[in-house]
């Protein structure tokens, strides 16, 4: 059975929706960490609909936050346990998009992940394998999981925009160079972008070009 995600949200600035982004957040944080970002996100997207869900689990490094899986070295759990939350996690995503899509009276084509470090893990493991694409997904500061078997198990290929910082201490940039050449060359229409001299975090320019992305692959 899936967990239901708790979310917070944030309506249309227009009054007239016609896309929806869902925020994605990192280990450790919660959906408030990139909902603020809905505020400069809507002058420019003024018919989206800005959604960001709790992760399921409360976070074993943090009890003030949430994870989407538990990870090795930070939690002190097992790889077995963190293989099963993924999977688990995975089936919640999926059950909560769904949910909120049908809600906001959304397609796929008017439906856009955002993801952060272990958001942008859970977008690139889940998008993907769904049975069609969504309109977008962008990945800040993450890294492709299972990357030796994603073109086996990739179902859809939906337009991914990844961005990372050249100082991040926590996920190396290495993690989104090997992220584009494997989904590159499974075949999924892949750009990316490095923030020079920013650490694990969003900078600016990555939220400009985060923006055009989005602008250019949902509606209104």
């Amino acid at each position: 059975m899936t967990r239901e995600l708790t979310f917070g949200r944030r309506a249309a600035a227009s009054g007239n929706p016609r896309s929806l982004v869902v925020f994605l957040h990192g280990y450790g944080a919660d959906g408030n960490d990139l909902l603020g970002l809905a505020d400069p996100l809507a002058m420019h997207l003024p018919d989206t609909v800005f959604i960001a869900p709790n992760a399921p689990e409360d976070c074993t490094a943090n009890p003030f936050g949430y994870q989407w899986f538990p990870i090795p070295s930070m939690g002190g759990s097992t790889v077995a346990e963190a293989e099963a939350g993924l999977a688990r996690a995975a089936e919640d995503l999926n059950a909560f998009l769904d949910a909120r899509m049908a809600e906001e009276g959304m397609t796929l084509a008017q439906t856009a992940l955002v993801g952060f470090s272990q958001g942008t893990m859970m977008a690139l493991h889940v998008a993907p394998r769904r049975a069609a694409p969504v309109a977008a997904v962008v990945g800040f500061s993450g890294r492709l999981l299972h990357p030796e078997t994603f073109a086996a198990e990739m179902v859809c290929a939906p337009p991914t925009q990844l961005i990372h910082g050249d100082q991040d201490p926590l996920v190396p940039l290495a993690a989104m160079r090997e992220a584009t050449t494997v989904m590159m060359e499974a075949g999924v229409e892949v750009h990316s972008h490095v923030s020079r001299g920013t650490a694990h975090g969003i900078a600016p320019d990555g939220l400009a070009l985060a923006l055009s992305f989005l602008k250019d692959h949902i509606p209104g």
